[in-house]
């Protein structure tokens, strides 16, 4: 076969243009949703905090309560540091602190002593056993439950105007005979207002549902809230930050060993290392899963139709070299080495069967064609049955290859 090793090579390489063909559906898609998410970010920028926040239209998020105090005459205002939090407090303020496990041992300890003494009330959204300790002495907190709609069972105002409300989550236990204990669930309280000495008292709200955009107009938890954060002419709304510049020169960590109710109700040990699927926010996964099935919606979409091919007359009569090239480039965009490479043989056979004198019905039966090819060529048995009857190329360059060597066989046996 040294005819076909000297043969001109035949280039497989993509051009540029070929390059570019298949590229660019795939940069326009990109495009796309990296402008989308450029615009949907800057219209959301201004409305989306996160849970909890009173600037939120989320459904975790708060507006909704917010607003309702501000028609209601009380002035809220978002803390971020604990300086502001404690200057702010007051016998005229409510303060709410909306992630008291987030705190360091000092944060909460700073906190507790500004809020005992300025005669206000404290509302505690879902503490965990450290921070109850130290932000509310005297109250325990106890196992965790689900949340549901739970009859206050008590005889606090605010309770029984209120009625039945979504609570649950974080229970609590007291020994204070001055303490109220509303919303029991499974036998213990979800729900404690612990007077101070100063006047004022402490609240401690064992689940944050009630405070949310979507469920605040559920059972009575809007009547609760309004007048759990209503009692005072100003609310302070403390959101802890890690930027807070307490909480990098304090001597605790971040949570300092409490422990944080996630969405769903369930706590997470704070000896248990988090996962990496535990600190990606639901909104990503979300999104990557929307993503998924985008491409498997667009695999399916460019998915070819199986079924056998159709035969069918052409309308209008091309040349011959015209119809093998674009057949080769759909073989070749589909990558089909192996139906290029049985045309080329069948076609090889075809031509190669009356120079070597077999009649064309043997012409693609081995036994038959490769001992009348044998006679007049210098190539082994073995190489023939490999060349005419072998497996499928693997890459382009072998399926090139082949045709050449094809070539250069009928060359010899044309002048054998």
């Amino acid at each position: 076969m040294t005819a076909a090793t000297t043969a001109s090579p035949t280039s497989t390489a993509p051009t540029p243009g070929q390059v570019w063909t298949r590229a660019r559906g795939i940069l326009a898609v990109v495009l796309i949703l990296v402008v989308a998410g450029i615009t949907f970010a800057a219209v959301r920028s201004g409305t989306n905090h996160g849970q909890l926040d009173p600037r939120s239209a989320d459904p975790k998020g708060s507006r909704a309560v917010a607003e309702l105090l501000k028609a209601r005459g009380i002035s809220v205002t978002v803390a971020t540091t604990l300086d502001e939090a404690t200057t702010a407090a007051g016998p005229d303020t409510t303060l709410l602190v909306a992630g008291p496990n987030l705190l360091t041992r000092s944060q909460q300890l700073r906190l507790e002593e500004a809020a005992s003494d300025s005669a206000g009330r404290t509302l505690l959204v879902a503490p965990g056993p450290g921070a109850t300790t130290r932000l509310a002495p005297g109250i325990r907190a106890e196992s965790h439950q689900a949340v549901s709609a739970l009859a206050p069972a008590c005889e606090l105002p605010a309770a029984r105007r209120a009625g039945t409300a979504d609570m649950g989550g974080t229970r609590y236990t007291t020994q204070d005979p001055t303490a109220v204990t509303c919303y029991p669930s499974a036998g213990l309280p979800s729900l404690v207002v612990l007077p101070t000495a100063a006047g004022g008292d402490t609240a401690v709200l064992g689940s944050p549902d009630i405070l949310h955009n979507e469920r605040l107009d559920k059972q009575g938890n809007a009547s609760l809230a309004l007048q759990l954060l209503g009692s005072r002419p100003h609310l302070v709304w403390y959101l802890p930050s890690l930027t807070d510049p307490s909480a990098t020169t304090d001597d605790g960590a971040p949570g300092d060993g409490d422990e944080e109710q996630s969405e769903g109700g369930a706590k997470n040990d704070p000896g248990e290392e988090s996962s990496f699927l535990d600190l990606v926010p639901s909104g990503w996964l979300w999104g990557t899963l929307q993503l998924a099935l985008a491409a498997v919606l667009a695999a399916v979409w460019r998915a070819r139709r199986l079924g056998p091919l159709v035969t069918e007359r052409l309308p209008v009569a091309i040349r011959a070299s015209e119809s093998a090239e674009g057949r080769s480039l759909l073989y070749r965009k589909a990558n089909a080495r192996d139906r290029a490479a049985d045309a080329l043989r069948a076609a090889g056979r075809t031509r190669l069967a009356p120079l070597a004198g077999v009649p064309a019905r043997d012409a693609h039966t081995p036994d038959v064609l490769l001992p009348a090819l044998s006679a007049r060529v210098t190539a082994p048995d073995r190489e023939l049955n490999t060349l005419l009857f072998g497996t499928a190329p693997s890459t382009d360059a072998a399926l090139v290859l082949l045709a050449d060597q094809l070539d250069a066989l009928e060359r010899e046996v044309r002048t054998s």
